[in-house]
This record gives structure tokens, sequence and C-alpha cells, in this order.
């Protein structure tokens, strides 16, 4: 039986996840009748490639994985785990030690919290590959499956190029990884020369759109500009403005149910709450004399205040250095307490608080497409925008005097609930289910952002490999 090979200083919560990963594990699965059955498109609950035979992936029922089968290429650890070993390498970045537990999850908010944790939002690359070990459809045959998923965490190992020793080597980002592909197994990836491979990448796509040429390098990787790459699909918490390349999934939130049930518990909590605020701000920024949106909202935040007597007008929760990055509860509660949410851009347009309001049952403010309407097409389905959200064009506010306060007044009462009951609706498809979970196990059917990227990652390879017009919307998955 072929060994795991583990890095001496790994956490020893990391050498579970190890083994896992082993390709032992995949080889017992192996079965000739597992193959007949998904050559004639009947049922199974696959492993392989590096996966596991999950509880959770065995008791979906029926599953149809014809056209589905994802097979998981096998990396070395040097392109996953290991690279966790230095989360706290950095001195111009963050130390995520302390989020690493519960395979990416972090630590409970407390210890009786069965959903939520302390979550990091740019740890989805680890999130993701252990979901994907519970994935129903997996192959251990390359030529059966239907798409390639690439286990590599670009965007932790992009630290080393924006933070660390190798910053004037950021165009060499991914040649590695490349190199691999081609000298291993080259058949699976030349076979469709990369169209149906897939990754995450836990940060936006503009971090990894430096040219390559560029002399000096500026901010980010060349990644997804290396010629090599061009074919290779990536789901990415913000994309760019020509998406052939990547497509935008929801950013992970706190908010992991295992079950049905206690999602269900949550949204009867998000329905039943008193919406004592008519708008909030949680965020930072905005404290400078230049004039941006960020600064239009707290100056109108703070002459409303002025202005009226009573309060419940607008709030504003101050999340300036990070402060609200691993800590649920400052925001959550005078989320649900809020009928509005505002959703300024910052340093890039797409914002984690959006997907934390859609939690809270908080109609989501948006000031540019870019936010969200034209991101998140998967899951936030684009033609129903102004079922769930509002649109304020920036400009409008900072430059021409438009208040918000106005606008979210001039919304009547039904029209409102409406829009509320709608952003509850989408609540199962932002929010990633705890791994171990199924949608089986009391979701009713309900399928979580993972089902819903994996889904679209499919339909979008698929469309690319017989080379047909690329899909806009898969609102239905």
């Amino acid at each position: 039986m072929a060994s795991v090979p583990v890095s001496p200083s790994l956490p020893s919560f990391l050498f579970f996840f190890f083994l896992l990963l082993s390709p032992a594990l995949s080889q017992q699965q192996a079965s000739k009748s597992r193959k007949e059955r998904a050559g004639s498109g009947e049922t199974g609950s696959g492993s392989g490639g590096g996966g596991e035979s999950s509880s959770a992936a065995a008791v979906v029922p029926q599953l149809n994985c014809s056209g589905r089968w994802i097979h998981i290429r096998r990396l070395p650890a040097r392109f996953n785990l290991d690279l966790l070993t230095n989360c706290s390498e950095y001195d111009l970045f963050y130390d995520f030690c302390p989020y690493l537990s519960n395979h990416g999850l972090g630590p409970k908010t407390h210890n009786r919290s069965h959903s939520w944790y302390r979550t990091d939002p740019f740890l989805l690359e680890l999130t993701f590959h252990r979901r994907m070990l519970e994935y129903p459809c997996l192959t251990q045959d390359p030529g059966q499956a239907a798409a390639v998923y690439l286990p590599y965490y670009a965007a932790i190992d992009s630290l080393r190029y924006l933070y660390g020793p190798e910053v004037n080597n950021s165009m060499d980002h991914g040649l590695e990884l490349f190199e691999f592909l081609q000298e291993n197994d080259g058949w699976i990836w030349g076979r469709n020369s990369g169209l149906d491979h897939f990754l995450v990448l836990a940060r936006p796509a503009w971090d990894f759109s430096q040219p390559p040429d560029l002399d000096p390098p500026i901010w980010g990787t060349s990644f997804l500009e290396l010629p090599e790459f061009y074919n290779l699909t990536a789901l990415v918490v913000e994309e760019r403005l020509w998406p052939w390349q990547e497509q935008a999934v929801p950013y992970l939130t706190s908010f992991h149910p295992p079950s049905g049930e206690l999602l269900d518990s949550w949204i009867n909590r998000v329905e039943a709450s008193r919406r004592t605020t008519l708008m909030l701000f949680a965020g930072g920024g905005g404290v400078s004399a230049q004039a941006n949106i960020r600064r239009s909202i707290r100056n109108e935040c703070e002459n409303t205040s002025d202005t009226f007597e009573s309060n419940g007008v607008c709030d504003i929760v101050d999340c300036a250095n990070g402060k609200c990055e691993h800590d649920p509860i400052l925001y959550m509660r005078p989320m649900l307490q809020s009928t509005f949410c505002l959703q300024p851009p910052g340093d890039t347009p797409t914002r984690r608080s959006t997907f934390d309001a859609i939690i809270a049952g908080c109609i989501p403010v948006f000031f540019e497409d870019q936010s969200a309407r034209t991101q998140y097409r998967w899951h936030l389905p684009e033609e129903a925008y102004g079922e769930f959200a509002v649109h304020i064009q920036k400009e409008d506010v900072v430059y021409k005097g438009l208040k918000i306060l106005d606008v979210l007044m001039g919304i009547s009462r039904a029209r409102v609930r409406r829009m509320r009951q709608k952003v509850i609706e989408l609540i199962p498809r932002v929010v990633y289910r705890k791994h171990g979970s199924s949608s089986s196990k009391g979701w009713k059917g309900q399928k979580d952002a993972f089902d819903i990227a994996i889904d679209g990652a499919l339909e979008k390879i698929r469309s690319r490999v017989k080379g047909e017009v690329e899909i806009g919307d898969l609102s239905s998955v």
C-alpha cells in the first residue's frame, strides 16, 4: 500500500487530512463493477483521485453520475497541505494558523455552537478540497471523468510572491504546477489541453492577473495570465470583467450548518427577527477626506443621527483593521436587526459582507454592478436582482448629492417584505455547509454554495470542451 508523505512540522489535525488524501484509500475502492455502472450511467457514490469514500457521500440515494464524474488529480503535498505549515511565516500578512482547524472552517465561535465558526474567508481552497472528498461522483479513471479537479491552494501559495521572499518572481507562479502536470501522466492534461480542469482561487482574480512581462512587477502574480493556464477554469471569489476563464463563487462566511434542521432553525430565527434599524453599514474605511462612497455613507449616517430624534435610521459597525474578520457576533446581530445592509466597494468591488447580509435576511444595497450582479450568476440569479437587492449608482451619491435614505424610504413596506423573503430563500445557495453533512440529510434536496459551484463548473467545462458559447446563468441549478 502507498504511504502518505507527511511533513514533520504538520499540525496533528492536518495529519488526518493527509490520511483522507492517501492514494491507498482510493486504490482500495477500485472495482470493475463500479466502472461498469459508470459506463451505463447508473448510480454510484464514487471515490478516487486522492479522495475518500465518505459516509456522507454513500447515503446519497440513486444519484445519476452520468456526465458528472470528477477525477481529483493527485498532487504532491507541496502544492496544498504543506503550504499550510507556513501559516505564520509572512510578517506583512496576518497569522492564519488559528483558523486552520475544522478543515479550514476555524474554531467554533463558542463551545456549544453547531453551525458558527471563526472562519477565514481566504481558506476556501482548503474547505472546498475537503468537500470534494465527499463528492458522490468521484472516479479514479481520468478518462471517465467529465472534469478534473486540481487541489492546488494557489491563493495560499501566492503569499510567498505577494508578501514573501519571491516577490520579484511573481511571474513564475504556477509554472511548477504546470511542469508537474506535464511530466506526470501528462495525457490527463493533454487530452483536452486543460479545458476539463478546474481549481479554486480564494482571492480576487485581480491578484493573479499581473502581465508576466511587466518589469518591474507590481501587485499580484501572473497565474491567470500564463498561456499555460488559459484553458483552465478558475472558481474565484471575484472575477474580472471578462470572465471567459473564471467564475465567481461566494466567499466563505462563518455559518456552516451540518444539517437541514439547523439551517431551518436559523432561517426561522431570521424570519422572526425584528428589524429596528433601516440601514446598516458594517465595514471600515471612509474616514479620510477623499470623496468616495464609504465616506458618503459615514457622513450620511452621522448627519441622519443628528437630524432624527429616534434611533434606528442608520447604524455603523466599525470593522476597521480586520476586527470583524473572525468574529461574526460583532456584525451578525446588527444585521439581523436591520432592513437594508449597505455593500459599498472597497479595494475591490466585492465583499464577504454581501453573503453575511443574505444569511441575516438583510436586503443588500449595491453601488456598482461588479459588486455582485455580474459576479455570482450561478448563485444569485442576475435576472432577479431587483427582487432581492437595491442598486444605487455610487456616482449619484458621491458627486450628485443623492441621499441613500431617500431611496430606501421610498420603497414600500409591501415590497420590502417581498424582497426580504426572496433574500431568505437565497440563504441555502450562499452557505457552505459543514463537511460530513449531506444534502440528503434534512436539506430536502436543497443545494448549498458548493453544490451549485460544482454544477456550474461541470456545465462550463462541458461548454468549453465542446467549443460552445459559454453559459451566463445557472440560476436553476
